[in-house]
């Protein structure tokens, strides 16, 4: 469904993403977890070209693009395939919430109008947000804007929804709903690849978990098998680290 095939990404020299290799099932939900600086979203922004490989090729739903060799229209091909969730929301501040969900369907897909709205208006509906259609991002909280992102993408009807850190820039209490959200998407069998730091829900909500560590693939497996018995020392103390003073369950 989703293949990453010796994916390679440099900055400044260093190596971020080192040959890496990688397959997700459609209906998976893949967690990506590790330190600061292992290649998380660069990852994620390697999938979809915001950020482009040095080499390597991707092949998503049979659509192969060779990193070195991709056109425009490649990339924009590439695109159609992908919805991608940032931290920041990145929402048009002029346009209503339900506008903001309606641009891609336009734009990109180009649905009528019409059409559009009864589609951006569903998606809405499908992640609480009912009673702020006709809100403008500066009146609506950090976690209803993106809630709005996220039905952005779902409308999109993307192959893979790329989730990079979304619930960092929110208060703790803007959370719950969010991480609820994405809980629904996954449910709904939705394919996702999701950086996160909340690792209780990534435990819950994700069916595979890989630990990236120097750009690559250091662990790999259900989150039970990654949380509960890792294999190498350097996982054990990331996790301990980040996790045992969140959840009682969790044992190491």
């Amino acid at each position: 469904m989703l293949e990453l095939k010796e994916l390679t990404k440099s900055f400044g020299g260093n190596l971020i993403l080192d040959h890496l290799n990688l397959q997700i099932r459609e209906g998976d939900v893949l967690a990506v977890i590790g330190p600061s600086g292992s290649g998380k979203s660069t990852l994620l922004r390697c999938i979809n070209f915001l950020e482009k490989p040095e080499k390597g090729a991707i092949t998503i739903d049979g659509f192969f693009l060779d990193a070195e060799k991709a056109r425009r229209k490649d990339i924009v091909e590439l695109r159609k395939k992908t919805a991608m969730v940032f931290q920041q929301f990145n929402l048009f501040r002029q346009k209503t919430a339900l506008e903001n969900v309606m641009e891609g369907l336009v734009t990109v897909k180009k649905f009528p109008k019409n059409e559009a709205r009864d589609r951006a208006a569903h998606f809405l509906v499908k992640v609480g947000l009912e009673d702020r259609m006709g809100y403008y991002p500066k009146h609506l909280s950090g976690g209803q804007q993106q809630r709005v992102a996220i039905a952005r993408s779902l409308a999109m009807e993307p192959s893979v929804l790329l989730l990079d850190e979304p619930t960092s820039a929110l208060d703790p209490e803007l959370v719950g709903d969010v991480l609820n959200t994405i809980r629904m998407a996954a449910s709904e069998g939705y394919t996702m690849v999701l950086v996160s730091h909340e690792l209780e829900f990534v435990r819950n909500a994700a069916n595979r978990a890989i630990f990236l560590e120097h750009g690559r693939i250091a662990e790999d497996g259900t989150p039970e098998r990654v949380f509960n018995n890792p294999r190498n020392e350097r996982i054990k103390a990331f996790l301990t680290r980040f996790y045992t003073s969140r959840s009682p369950e969790f044992n190491i």
